[in-house]
């Protein structure tokens, strides 16, 4: 009885990718960080503590507080017309805060007015007394009655800012609205910044500055490095000789050296590092497809494809460039995994995205100094968010170069 090696496909290279892809733990563990981490990304306003835009909500006199403080905090209204806005668009930009959230050690009621004390974070804490009419702290307007002359004893009276009319509300009911929604307890998990940001929502926010310049950077390198290596591969000849001169032009300069270059020239900000760090990742790609396409040009599909008269570019589009859809999606993966650092880098040196803009480089440079104080995670913390969100790309990537080796192929045996 004689056994056959041969072995029927009858799925596209990308499904068995996928297969042997899923079977490797690290590589799906990558994957699912890396679908979290986009998740957190999207939804970061709608899930973090502070939703102002780039949580950049200060409280001096917080500054520097450890993981799980807990803080006793009186929600004041706003003297502004109310910042709401639709969920799609607090999704995207977050939301200004209606309520001013005054940090307190003790609060009496004295007549109209609620007193409190401003928390200091002294042993003896001994803050400024400050007053406001209880009618200022909430937003009344849904419990009150239009304002008319006559008595109103036991009510107290309000200016609506919204409606614009005169509005009074019974003095009991307005204490019992405070003390059950606008006194609470505010914890600040991962602690406050020196700035007296809440750490936790400045750490959700930073990961959209992660993921978006990565996104941006394989985009452009993956659009540069595609065209001019697909290029220089299929025509060769001085074609060829001119855009790898370009690129070992390019290769041989530093890469944060170039991207510090290109972003001083630019300007720094947040739409400059996009650009810089696109284009200056687009070498390597240029040169793995030039690689590839020549390995492929003279295939037998594809002169089939010149024998019936396509154009060039046809065939590059629709017959080289999808059968080497592996080593561009291996490349992105790691691409993106080095736009991360390097934007980090970029934060940290201070020509990257600006502040208030929360970027997890330059929270770390922030709070350097605190390395060697009492408050060293204030660094470490957005440096483990780099670090692991890295190393999914990088396990990811190692996963997809052995998804797509077709070395890594078992043959089966019937």
């Amino acid at each position: 009885m004689s056994v056959s090696t041969d072995k029927t496909y009858t799925h596209s290279l990308t499904f068995y990718a996928w297969q042997r892809l899923k079977k490797n733990k690290l590589a799906m563990f990558g994957l699912f960080l890396i679908c979290f981490c986009i998740l957190i990304a999207i939804f970061g306003y709608l899930i973090a503590p502070d939703s102002t835009p780039d949580a950049n909500d200060q409280k001096l006199e917080l500054a520097i507080k450890p993981p799980g403080f807990k803080i006793r905090e009186l929600i004041i209204r706003k003297n502004e017309p109310s910042h709401h806005k639709n969920i799609f668009y607090k999704m995207l930009f977050g939301e200004e805060n209606d309520y001013k959230e005054a940090p307190i050690y003790d609060f009496e009621f004295k007549g109209n007015e609620i007193i409190y004390e401003e928390y200091t974070g002294r042993e003896y804490n001994n803050g400024n007394k400050i007053k406001y009419n209880m009618a200022d702290v909430i937003y009344a307007v849904d419990f009150a009655k239009p304002f008319v002359d006559e008595p109103s004893e036991g009510y107290v009276e309000f200016y609506d800012i919204d409606s614009g009319h005169q509005m009074k509300i019974k003095t009991n009911e307005l204490k019992d609205a405070i003390i059950k929604d606008h006194i609470r307890d505010h914890k600040y998990i991962l602690g406050t910044d020196r700035a007296g940001r809440d750490m936790l929502s400045r750490l959700i926010i930073g990961i959209r500055i992660s993921l978006a310049v990565g996104l941006i950077a394989v985009l452009l390198s993956v659009l540069i490095g595609v065209l001019l290596g697909s290029i220089a591969g299929y025509f060769r000849g001085w074609v060829d000789n001119l855009i790898m001169w370009i690129i070992n032009v390019v290769w041989s300069i530093p890469t944060l050296l170039l991207v510090i270059a290109i972003t001083l020239a630019l300007g720094k900000g947040f739409w400059q590092v996009f650009i810089a760090v696109g284009l200056t990742m687009w070498v390597e790609v240029a040169r793995v497809i030039r690689g590839q396409v020549l390995s492929l040009r003279e295939k037998e599909f594809v002169e089939a494809g010149r024998a019936l008269g396509f154009s060039q570019f046809r065939i590059i589009l629709g017959h080289i460039l999808p059968n080497i859809i592996g080593p561009i999606i291996v490349l992105s993966a790691a691409n993106f995994a080095n736009a991360i650092l390097i934007e980090a880098g970029l934060s940290f040196l201070g020509i990257g995205a600006q502040p208030p803009t929360a970027s997890w480089g330059a929270m770390i440079n922030a709070h350097r100094g605190y390395i060697i104080a009492n408050a060293a995670y204030l660094a470490f913390i957005p440096g483990l968010a780099i670090m692991f969100v890295v190393l999914a790309f990088v396990l990811l990537g190692n996963g997809l170069r052995d998804a797509f080796d077709t070395k890594t192929v078992e043959n089966s045996t019937v």
